[in-house]
């Protein structure tokens, strides 16, 4: 079969930013239905290449190429919700209504709710129940886990994998380009390199893509050293130098000037566990809490001892902030006891952003007493040294926070917490809009951390690599805590976070039933009817398959003038397109109609 023609196709693309060019000859192609992971470091550019392949932005020079009629749906690292409710804002856009309605129904969310006061979640959610109903031929997604739990992430997997669309996505999260991508365009050094493998193969092929670029850096820096020699020193140059090899000479160390310029800049994190706790960090006896009539958690027990690395998992608003307050002694117990632990120093990295004004500068975040030095683990720093480490410029330190990125808000989090000392950390989502090589940067400093570490996370191979027990909670009051990290837990507690049929995706109401044991997981129920996506999309498809056939006999029927493409070529490539789509449409509806009515088969045995 031949390959089909690319949806969007960027060819030798320049961008300019500032003083140095952000895209220098990019070269990148869309295939339909392909999923691709779009990866890089913060700073590279993820979000405006992005922009370039939508024509949001015009390239400086190079090329960029469209198939006709490719729509196309994005959803940005922070999107805005307007509107005055959820289906109003979910069906702004090229989406029909009853569309939208089932593609919110299917993200968890009601359409009638008021379109404000979202959670994170919530507004995720929302933007991508928006892309979906769109129906694009390829949908563009900016850090789309951000802020989703676990059952959202998976949901949102599944659909990804079913979509008949194309997918570029921007994400940190290894776990979930692991299982939905099919090739990785890594944008390096102002350029695209494409791996046309799934995320799982990159990177031992980034490893040696940089071994080879290293390579031949050094072959290079020899070759100066040894032409610098023979130029300078040789008495046979020295008679014989001309200025055609002074110029070889220069470029040959302009060439490796630019080379190192896009050296990768290292994070220098460094972490402090201050004075040694107690052996026992926190003690949990029989502990519940509820807020109202809403049990949050049920009677549990559990010991943090120091040094355990602890990580909490469950869906949102399932109680883990409240588990998190329990065990450092904020929020007192409705019943059972809580004890902690001697000589704790805990330091909370709060996923909220909480004390983090948008007109705040980067200095004040940092220097919250005023001054221009800042107490790094029991040293004095200066802030733009401090500020350095953490892959800041100079320039920045009087920007006001609201013109940082996600990412760079996040780093800046990372650098006020880890300057105290602390031998009990609590990260609450640090891995929220952190690129790969920052996270694993962080992986290594928790590794080594002499510390305790509570971490609350949606990041599955985050708790993998760090998590010595995990605690999860279902959002019915149920915990259930197990040795290791995310596989572990799955392992040993199948369908343990599986919500009731009923419960939205991110948590379900409140369940009586007594004990900190989970309850045995319910078969699942099969649905009594299809479900109100499916039905819809039912009747559309019944509609196509009776008007379309008539649609494609009057574009043949035009096409069959001998005399068309003479007389209108314009015209002939109009009809003839029509035709191809009508077709396609028409194969697309029929077998959509099959795996409906199989549904309905199922359903009825």
């Amino acid at each position: 079969m031949a390959a089909r023609p690319p949806l969007v196709a960027l060819k030798d693309v320049r961008l300019q930013d500032g003083p140095r060019p952000l895209f220098d000859g990019v070269d990148l192609a869309i295939e339909p239905r392909s999923r691709a992971a779009l990866v890089g470091r913060n700073g590279a550019g993820k979000s405006t290449l992005m922009k370039l392949v939508m024509g949001l932005v015009e390239p400086d020079a190079g090329d960029r190429s469209v198939q006709a009629g490719t729509r196309f749906a994005y959803v940005p690292q922070e999107p805005l919700i307007t509107g005055d409710t959820l289906l109003d804002y979910a069906a702004s856009g090229a989406a029909e209504r009853w569309d939208a309605e089932a593609w919110l129904t299917t993200f968890g969310l009601d359409p009638n709710k008021p379109a404000v006061n979202l959670s994170g979640g919530e507004t995720r959610r929302a933007a991508l129940a928006k892309a979906f109903a769109e129906a694009p031929d390829l949908l563009l997604l900016d850090e789309p886990t951000n802020h989703l739990d676990v059952l959202a992430i998976e949901l949102l997997e599944n659909e990804l994998l079913q979509a008949r669309f194309a997918v570029l996505v921007v994400s940190h999260d290894r776990a979930f380009l692991n299982r939905v991508t099919d090739r990785v365009h890594w944008l390096e050094h102002r350029r695209v390199r494409t791996l046309d493998k799934g995320f799982k193969a990159f990177d031992d092929w980034a490893a040696k893509v940089m071994d080879e670029e290293a390579e031949s850096l050094r072959r290079l820096t020899r070759k100066i050293e040894a032409e610098t020699y023979t130029f300078y020193r040789s008495i046979t140059a020295q008679r014989t130098r001309n200025e055609g090899r002074a110029r070889a000479l220069m470029a040959m160390r302009a060439d490796r000037a630019e080379r190192m310029k896009d050296l990768p800049k290292e994070l220098n994190l460094g972490v402090d566990a201050g004075v040694s706790s107690g052996k026992l960090v926190a003690e949990l006896k029989g502990v519940s809490k509820g807020f109202g009539d809403r049990v949050i958690l049920k009677p549990f027990t559990t010991r943090v001892m120091r040094g355990d690395r602890l990580a909490i998992v469950g869906p949102n608003g399932a109680g883990k902030t409240t588990l998190v307050k329990l065990l450092l002694g904020e929020l007192p117990a409705d019943t059972g006891t809580i004890r902690l632990g001697a000589n704790l120093d805990p330091v909370y990295l709060d996923q909220s952003r909480e004390g983090l004004k948008s007109d705040m500068t980067l200095w004040d975040a940092l220097t919250p007493g005023g001054g221009d030095s800042i107490l790094v683990r029991g040293h004095s720093k200066h802030v733009a040294a401090y500020a350095k480490d953490f892959l800041f410029q100079e320039s920045q330190l009087k920007q006001p926070i609201s013109t940082l990125s996600g990412g760079e808000r996040n780093r800046l989090l990372l650098a006020r917490a880890l300057a105290k000392p602390a031998n009990l950390l609590v990260l609450d989502e640090p891995t929220n809009d952190l690129d790969m090589d920052t996270l694993d940067k962080l992986e290594e400093l928790l590794e080594t951390y002499d510390g305790t570490l509570i971490l609350v996370s949606h990041d599955r191979d985050f708790v993998d690599r760090l998590a010595t027990s995990t605690i999860a909670l279902n959002g019915r009051g149920d915990l259930v805590e197990t040795p290791g990290g995310w596989t572990d837990f799955l392992r040993q507690n199948p369908g343990f976070l599986t919500p009731p049929q009923s419960s939205p995706i991110g948590g379900g109401g409140p369940r009586s039933g007594g004990g900190g044991q989970p309850q045995a997981p319910t078969p699942d129920r099969k649905p009594a009817k299809l479900s109100y996506k499916d039905a819809r999309r039912l009747e559309e498809v019944e509609r196509l398959m009776e008007t379309l056939p008539a649609e494609i006999a009057r574009h043949e029927a035009t096409l069959a003038d001998p005399d068309l493409y003479a007389r209108d070529p314009a015209a002939f490539d109009r009809a003839m397109k029509a035709a191809e789509k009508a077709r396609a449409d028409l194969e697309q509806a029929e077998a959509d109609w099959l795996e409906i009515e199989e549904k309905k088969a199922a359903l009825a045995g």
